[in-house]
C-alpha cells in the first residue's frame, strides 16, 4: 500500500490589520490570527477589523479574549466572549482562537464547550483553537489530551516555556498526545527555529513577524501607562518570506 503524502506543515502569521494580513498572504502564509494590542498578548479584534481582514481572501482566525491578563473569568466575560466568538464569525472569521482556565489551573472545560458551541451554531465548520492558556496550566500534556472531546480543531503552544525553541520537547509530547488535534508551536519563533519545529511533529508553526515603526511621535505626553511611544508594529514581509523558506526547506 502506498503511505499517504504528509501534510505540508501550515505556516500562521499573527496579524493585527488587513495591511498585515496582506503582506502575510502575500509573502507565503498559510493563514493568519487577527487580533489588537499584540503587546498585550492579543486582544478580540472589532467587527469592522474582521469584516476587512476576510476581505483580503486569506483565512483569518480571530482571537477571542476580551481583557489581557490572565485567562481565568468572570460570568461575566465569559457571557461577553461568547458573544464575540459568534460576532466575529459572523463578520467572515474561518475561526477563532480562544481559552479560558479555572483557578487551580486546569483547563475550564465548561468555558470552552460555551466557545465551541457558540462557534458551531454560526457555521459547522468554524476552527476553533486553544491559545496559549494551555502554557498556563498546571499540565499542558494532559490538557491537550482533553481537546478532542472538546471539539477543539488546534492548539497553539510554547510548551509550556518563554518561548516555542525553549519547550520543543514538552512540544513533541504535547503532539503525541493531542490525538486529531492539531499541535501548532508558537511564541518567540524566528525563521531560523522552523525546522527544529517542524521536527516535532507540529501541524503548524505561528509567528509575529513584526518590526516596529513610528514612535516619538508624544513629545512625552503619553497616552497610559502601557505607551512607552516606542511606535507600533507591523508585519515585516521579509520575515514572513523567510519562514515560508524554512517550512518549505523542512518538508
Amino acid at each position: 500500500m502506498t503511505p499517504a503524502p504528509a501534510i505540508p506543515v501550515a505556516l500562521e502569521i499573527a496579524v493585527t490589520s488587513p495591511a498585515g494580513a496582506i503582506v502575510a498572504r502575500d509573502a507565503g502564509a498559510d493563514r493568519v490570527e487577527l487580533c489588537v494590542g499584540l503587546e498585550l498578548g492579543g486582544l478580540t479584534p472589532s467587527q469592522a477589523l474582521v469584516e476587512a481582514t476576510h476581505e483580503t481572501g486569506i483565512p483569518a482566525h480571530a482571537l477571542v479574549r476580551c481583557r489581557p491578563g490572565g485567562f481565568t473569568y468572570d460570568i461575566d466575560e465569559l457571557a461577553l466572549m461568547e458573544r464575540e466568538v459568534r460576532t466575529v464569525l459572523r463578520s467572515g472569521a474561518a475561526g477563532v482562537v480562544v481559552g479560558a482556565l479555572r483557578p487551580d489551573r486546569s483547563l475550564d472545560e465548561d468555558a470552552l464547550r460555551r466557545f465551541v458551541d457558540a462557534a458551531r451554531s454560526v457555521s459547522a465548520h468554524a476552527q476553533v483553537t486553544l491559545h496559549r492558556a494551555v502554557d498556563h496550566a498546571a499540565d499542558p500534556v494532559a490538557t491537550v489530551a482533553r481537546l478532542a472531546d472538546l471539539g477543539v480543531t488546534r492548539v497553539l503552544t510554547s510548551g509550556g516555556a518563554a518561548s516555542a525553541p525553549a519547550g520543543a520537547a514538552t512540544i513533541a509530547r504535547m503532539v503525541d498526545a493531542a490525538g486529531p488535534v492539531q499541535v501548532m508551536a508558537g511564541a518567540g519563533v524566528r525563521p531560523e527555529d522552523i525546522a527544529a519545529l517542524v521536527a516535532t511533529g507540529v501541524a503548524a508553526v505561528h509567528l509575529s513577524a513584526k518590526r516596529s515603526v513610528g514612535g516619538a511621535g508624544h513629545g512625552g505626553v503619553l497616552m497610559g501607562s502601557g505607551d512607552d511611544d516606542s511606535g507600533h508594529a507591523v508585519t515585516d514581509p521579509a520575515v514572513v518570506a523567510a519562514a515560508r523558506t524554512a517550512l518549505d526547506r523542512s518538508a
